[in-house]
Order: structure tokens, then C-alpha cells, then sequence
């Protein structure tokens, strides 16, 4: 949002333009990838508003450093607008794009956008970054008050968007992808989609710091996915939440915090990237590996009814509430002995709201191995966990449907049997 609404205000001929990067499209191994269709639903709410105005948008596949350059010239560019991002790959991405464009004399602007403070804006008293959470949080908030939360309407500017026609959207099967459930899972896309979603939360906000536990109600905002893809913009979240003022809104902005928290760790500690362990004395760790148990776990059979709801959960419909996550991880390494890479790659290849830094972040946690993690010795104990945070067994019951006619009294001679 934030490098458009500067391409508007600077200039009077806007191109709008979305590349699906076959670098990454040729990862994605599950020709159903929810993430493709809910990319591809969005951006045709984006240039269906577009074409009300009279302008378009460009939706192209392939490379985007053979795709961007040729486009420059074809559109008599002079100027690239881009917002930032902290992945690896897309930084030497469009690096290398900026370079490209600079040898014909086009300069590219980026901007911070989906994150509230970059890597290097919340750090020490020594100016280093911060590796434990809670001092970040309190630097953060402290920033957060004293240079608020500016918002950019590109309302105001949209009369710069560029009078052309473009060629219609690719199809997923164009895409190399095919049709999901995305549909009858009933989830919102586009921005309008993502309102609606905000609009149902912020109602019931003040009791979010309860509700986010227990995963059969609705509980929790339902918002990753908009984060992720930025249908939504994170400070417009931030500065509702902070206007809330209640505990269920300073809970929600605290784990707004946490996702800038894990962008700046990837940022700053290259080695999370490359999948190693962000404490070293870590990084060798001997694990079991039983890919039978594997197996067992990611597909709902581990006979732990808390964990095979869960993933049974994943794997229906590319979600899985946040404290799920916490106690299928823990499970997966502290119990069956089984690397958190493993877990990590799983949820990567499956989440719908899949975001590295978020997802590294949170399997380094869960295994102890991350910053400011539980400590080794803590581990959930996922029948304890169904009691708290489960009691009727509702969640349970409802992916795991065997089991309705059963009463939610505990018996530990069906527990854990693969």
C-alpha cells in the first residue's frame, strides 16, 4: 500500500502490476495450494476496481527480473514503486532487479509496508538488535506512542492511476494450480473480505485476550492470511487496536508486535534463513526421526485426539488455530523426537497463511532452539492441554466426528497409540 500510495502522489501515470515468480510457484509440490487461489480471487477484486476507474492491472507468470525490465520499457517507465520485503531470495530478488533498472537509467523506490518497524528502527541502548521479546515489545509501544501510526488513503490520488486495458487474469489451471476448497471453507478474500473478517472481530476484541485460547469458538480474528498477503494493512490493525484500549486489544497488539518481532530476527540472523538453529549450540541436536511417527502425526493418527483434530484441521483447511500450533509442535519434537525442521517444512508447505519468519519463529520456539524460547524442559501435555483449553470436546469432535458419541471423560488407555 505504501509504495502505491507514493507512486500515485509522485506521478501521473500509475501501472499497477502482480507477477506470479515461477521461482516460487515451481516450490509449491500440492497442485491445490489454497494459497494460489486466494492470491488469484484477491487480485481479481483489486482489478475489477481498477477497471472502474477506468485503469487495469497487469497480472503476469515467470521471472520477474526478465518480467519487470520488459515491462518498464513497454509501459515508457521511469520509475519502479516496490514495498520491501525481509525473505532472503526476495531481497536478492529485487536487488538485482534494482540494478538491472538502474542501467537503464530507472530508479527504484521501496518502502516499508508490512511490517510497523523495519529491522534496524527498534534496537538497544548498544544499538543492537534485540533478541528477547519482551524488552523489544516495550521499545516498540514506546515508539508506537511517541510517532503514532500514520495512515495513506490512495483515495485521494487515484485519478493517477493510468487509462489503459490490460488482458484478463490467468487462470489457475494457466497458473499450473488447480481448484480448492476455498470456497466452501466460507473465507474472505480480497480486501473487502478482509474488512468483514476485521469487521466481526472488533466487536468482541475486548475478550479476545480469553477467547484466543479455546480453538471451537471464534475467538480469534481469522486475519493471518490478509496480514500475510497484505489485503489488509498492519497499520491500520495497529492503530485499532491501540484505539481500543482494553486487555483484549493490548493482547491483539502484543502479537502484532510478535510477527514485527520475527521479521527483524530473520532480518538480523541470517541463519534462521537457512534453516539452522538460531542458538548454535543447538544446530546439532540428535533426534530420533521415526518417519512412521511422522507420518502418523501429519496425517491425524497419532491417537492424541487434541493433536490429530489439529492436524486433521491443517489439512482440510490450510488453518490451524495459534494454540494448536503450540501444542502439535511441542508434540512433534519433544514427544515423538522428531526435528522441528520436519514440522516447520509440513506447516510451510500447507498453511495458507504460511509466513517464514512467523513459522521459523514459532517452531524455534516450540523446540527451544529459537530466540527467547520455552525452555527445554517444557513440554504440553496435549491431554492436559484438551482439558483446558477443550473441555466438552468440542473442537475435537468436530474433525475427529468418531469420536462424538464418546463422553469427554479422560481414558489414558486410548492415548497414544500409533
Amino acid at each position: 500500500m505504501l509504495a502505491l500510495f507514493h507512486a500515485l502522489k509522485d506521478s501521473n501515470q500509475v501501472f499497477p502490476v502482480f507477477i506470479f515468480d515461477i521461482q516460487i510457484l515451481s516450490k509449491l509440490k500440492n497442485k491445490k495450494d489454497r494459497r494460489i487461489e486466494f492470491i488469484l480471487r484477491s487480485l481479481a477484486e483489486i482489478k475489477k476496481t481498477l477497471n472502474e476507474n477506468g485503469s487495469d492491472l497487469i497480472v503476469e507468470m515467470g521471472d520477474p527480473e526478465l518480467l519487470i525490465p520488459k515491462l518498464i520499457t513497454e509501459y515508457k517507465c521511469n520509475s519502479l514503486y516496490i514495498n520491501r520485503d525481509y525473505e532472503k531470495y526476495a531481497q536478492d530478488r529485487d536487488q538485482t532487479i534494482s540494478k538491472i533498472l538502474l542501467n537503464k537509467k530507472v530508479t527504484t523506490f521501496a518502502f516499508k509496508d508490512q511490517v510497523l518497524f523495519e529491522s534496524d528502527e527498534v534496537l538497544t541502548q548498544s544499538n543492537n538488535p534485540y533478541t528477547v521479546f519482551t524488552p523489544y515489545k516495550n521499545n516498540h509501544l514506546k515508539r508506537l506512542n511517541e510517532q503514532g501510526i500514520e495512515l495513506y488513503n490512495c483515495e485521494n490520488h487515484k485519478d493517477n492511476f493510468a487509462k489503459f486495458t490490460s488482458k484478463a487474469l490467468p487462470t489457475l489451471g494457466e497458473l499450473g494450480f488447480e481448484k480448492t476448497n476455498l470456497e466452501d471453507l466460507g473465507l474472505p478474500t480480497g480486501t473487502s473480505g478482509g474488512k468483514s473478517l476485521l469487521e466481526k472481530f472488533y466487536k468482541n476484541i475486548k475478550n479476545y485476550s480469553t477467547n484466543r485460547n479455546f480453538p471451537s469458538i471464534r475467538g480469534v480474528s481469522y486475519l493471518s492470511v490478509h496480514n500475510r498477503f497484505g489485503t489488509l494493512s498492519i497499520r491500520h490493525l495497529a492503530k485499532l487496536a491501540i484505539e481500543a484500549d482494553n486487555d483484549g486489544a493490548s493482547t491483539w497488539l502484543s502479537e502484532l508486535i510478535w510477527r514485527d518481532f520475527y521479521f527483524q530476527i530473520i532480518a538480523n540472523f541470517p541463519q534462521v534463513s537457512e534453516k539452522k538453529s538460531f542458538k548454535s549450540q543447538f544446530e546439532n541436536l540428535k533426534f530420533e526421526n521415526d518417519e512412521k511417527k511422522f507420518e502418523a502425526w501429519k496425517n491425524g493418527l497419532t491417537g492424541f485426539p487434541i493433536i490429530d483434530a489439529a492436524m486433521k484441521q491443517i489439512n482440510q483447511t490450510g488453518y490451524m488455530h495459534n494454540r494448536l500450533r503450540m501444542i502439535v509442535s511441542s508434540f512433534l519434537v519433544k514427544d515423538l523426537l522428531i526435528d522441528w525442521r520436519w514440522g516447520e517444512k509440513y506447516f510451510e508447505d500447507n498453511l495458507i497463511d504460511f509466513d517464514f519468519s512467523a513459522n521459523n519463529g514459532g517452531w524455534q520456539w516450540a523446540a527451544s532452539t529459537g530466540c527467547d524460547s520455552q525452555p527445554y524442559f517444557r513440554i504440553f501435555n496435549p491431554v492436559l492441554q484438551s482439558e483446558k483449553f477443550d473441555k466438552d470436546g468440542s473442537f475435537i469432535k468436530k474433525y475427529i466426528p468418531q469420536l462424538a458419541p464418546l463422553s469427554v471423560k479422560r481414558d489414558s488407555s486410548t492415548m497414544g497409540i500409533f
